[in-house]
């Protein structure tokens, strides 16, 4: 079994993580605003974050031969380290909970802002929990000022929520009113020149409409499977935090799996190790996301259409973006772990920084934030600030588990 033992491998395993874990939520938003159904996309999503881990589990796991209080994977499916088992199961519950989440609040709220808020609840709560249950290993005097930075990163991440969908209604309810002012009373116009008019303002439809416009939003509504006008803001606010309260728990859970602060395992059984840990909280993660998800094919929320599992079966429609960023998050998780076992949980937490990544995919892929208001802007950057310091921070904070 392969195990990070130095503080330098316990940091780039971070740092693929946070790339790969700020990626995928990306490749997720942009099947949902080209029209396909959330419940196809994660259902194949899930499909590959458990092929991950299963990847991880067999070469990772059983590299090198078993040693008593570090066996390898196949061997420890057979141990009776059931108590380890549950807490691993339950962090996969809450993670897949949280993720299914996210994907309306993607819609509903913004990438950018939807993974700052999680990540900035994840890091405030999970952090927290995880520093006292790893014995204090990581820096109380450099962890939690990076906690507090999240803290307020939660606070500039609603507050640029809030400011953009003003900007947002702004331009649109600009845009109704040039339209009526452009249908007004006319005159008499020659024949040549109402042709050249009609002729241009057709042009202007069909021409591709630029970024953060009131014509761009239209355009994007009228493609995305999750429709956002007309709903409230608190909805979209509520999903993100109840998001964020899931994920904050994962962590822990998976730190009490593998270390048993709570000596539930009987005397003699070895801990569980992160790469059977990891197995059994991917498996927890893909049934709750099965069940769900096949429930939400026939009863969906928020408006959306209703399908079946037959026409599941059939969209390719985006297939192999899901496929890939179903890896991509079980791998960054995978890599999550192994960092954290090395230099404790809680600096592990600082892989809840993604939203520097997501942010870039969201402002180059997406389009948001373009034409906002300088207020808007102004948050922006503070929100962003505060992560960079955040993550930094916590990443300083990184101990060595003994």
């Amino acid at each position: 079994m392969y195990l990070v033992e130095s503080k330098g491998g316990a940091i780039a395993c971070m740092l693929l993580a946070l790339l790969s874990l700020g990626t995928w939520p990306a490749i997720l938003t942009l099947l949902e605003r080209r029209g396909r159904l959330p419940q196809h996309t994660y259902l194949d999503y899930s499909i590959t974050n458990l092929l991950a881990a299963i990847i991880i589990a067999f070469t990772f796991g059983q590299i090198g031969s078993t040693k008593p209080d570090s066996p390898n994977f196949i061997t420890q499916l057979a141990q009776d380290n059931w108590p380890s088992v549950m807490f691993a199961m339950a962090g996969g519950i809450v993670l897949s909970l949280g993720n299914l989440a996210t994907q309306y609040a993607w819609a509903l709220v913004g990438l950018s802002v939807t993974e700052v808020v999680t990540s900035s609840i994840t890091v405030v709560i999970g952090s927290t929990l995880n520093y006292f249950l790893d014995d204090k290993i990581n820096k109380a005097e450099i962890l939690f000022p990076g906690v507090a930075c999240f803290l307020i990163a939660v606070c500039l991440g609603s507050a640029v929520h809030r400011s953009n969908a003003d900007d947002n209604k702004a331009k649109l309810r600009d845009f109704e009113m040039a339209k009526q002012e452009a249908s007004g009373p006319s005159t008499e116009i020659e024949t040549n020149t109402s042709k050249d008019l009609e002729t241009n303002a057709t042009n202007r439809t069909l021409a591709k409409p630029k970024e953060g416009t009131a014509r761009f939003l239209i355009d994007l509504e009228n493609k995305r499977a999750i429709k956002v006008f007309g709903k409230r803001k608190i909805i979209g606010l509520a999903i993100t935090f109840f998001a964020g309260l899931c994920f904050s728990l994962f962590s822990p859970a998976f730190n009490l799996a593998t270390n048993d602060q709570w000596n539930r395992l009987k005397q003699g059984v070895p801990k569980l190790v992160v790469y059977t840990a990891f197995f059994y909280f991917s498996v927890s993660c893909f049934i709750i996301a099965l069940i769900l998800n096949i429930g939400f094919l026939y009863y969906p929320v928020l408006g959306l259409p209703k399908s079946s599992f037959k026409a599941y079966l059939n969209d390719w429609n985006g297939r192999y973006w899901a496929f890939l960023a179903g890896f991509l998050c079980g791998f960054g998780n995978g890599l999550q772990f192994m960092g954290g076992q090395a230099a404790g949980y809680a600096a592990a937490d600082s892989v809840q920084a993604l939203p520097l990544v997501s942010t870039f995919w969201g402002v180059v892929l997406f389009g948001e934030y373009r034409r906002s208001s300088r207020k808007t802007y102004l948050l922006l950057f503070s929100m962003l600030f505060m992560f960079i310091s955040a993550v930094a921070v916590l990443m300083a904070s990184s101990g060595h588990r003994k």
